[in-house]
């Protein structure tokens, strides 16, 4: 069996669903993340300068990370497990600014997600899962930002349910001390 790439515009323009290629036969399959000629063809002008992947236990939360400076655009895709992704559109003249979107990525369904520059991207764990992170701008602790995954304002509707409940959530000190996204318009407006 053969699955070529897909892509998906998605309603906050500039951000695609992608589902990657797959070859399968009686030894097992193959994937195929990324191909630059490719996503080329398709409108993604990305090069990839950094990956790595995060390992997290149900029930963490990533709330919406973005870098101030030297921002990354994410190819995102949950390797094993469960994630609900979700990304918010924050660059101050998009007709989509401050909207947001949510995506079941599982290790089963291999959908990717590419997140833009000027994005906020975090996650809520469902189960026990891998995430890789295939970025064109490398990481700088120094500019790394983020809004509290729970903002009012931005009103994202994660399924706590499905963990548990709020009760269940794993929620790391950098993300309890995040800005508001009152105090995000503030600073980058």
């Amino acid at each position: 069996m053969i699955e070529r790439f897909q892509f998906q515009e998605l309603e906050l323009k500039g951000a695609y669903l992608i589902r990657p290629f797959f070859a399968s036969d009686e030894r097992g399959g193959l994937v195929k993340d990324y191909n630059i000629d490719t996503f080329r063809a398709n409108g993604i002008d990305h090069e990839l300068k950094e990956v790595f992947y995060t390992i997290s236990k149900r029930g963490v939360i990533r709330a919406m990370h973005f870098q101030q400076v030297k921002e990354q655009a994410k190819l995102v895709r949950c390797i094993s497990g469960h994630v609900y992704d979700v990304i918010i559109d924050l660059r101050k003249d998009s007709p989509t600014f401050g909207q947001w979107q949510g995506f079941d990525l599982t290790g089963e369904n291999r959908l990717s997600l590419y997140v833009p520059k000027h994005f906020g991207h975090g996650y809520l764990v469902i189960e026990d899962s891998v995430v890789s992170y295939q970025c064109d701008e490398v990481f700088y602790g120094e500019y790394d930002s983020g809004i509290m995954w729970d903002d009012p304002d931005m009103g994202i509707q994660w399924p706590l349910d499905r963990i548990g409940g709020a009760e269940k959530l794993i929620v790391s000190e950098k993300d309890k001390n995040l800005q508001s996204f009152a105090e995000f318009l503030s600073k980058y407006r």
